[in-house]
């Protein structure tokens, strides 16, 4: 099941993940939001919360 959130505005946004290789050859799992379900769509990890730009309304996840 993938994670939704509305933000204040009213607009629904699905978590999605992805994992990426750095410059250094280390992977690491990114997460961004979209308006649609994607194939990539993802839980909210544990130890994570979503914040809101209170200007725009634009979600980003965070850690702790």
């Amino acid at each position: 099941m993938a994670y939704k959130h509305t933000n204040s505005k009213g607009v629904t946004y699905y978590l999605n993940s992805k994992k990426v290789t750095l410059r250094g050859g280390k992977e690491q799992t990114i997460y961004y939001f979209s308006k649609d379900e994607r194939p990539e769509a993802s839980d909210l990890p544990s130890g994570f919360s979503v914040n809101e730009n209170p200007r725009n309304g634009f979600l980003t996840v965070k850690r702790g």
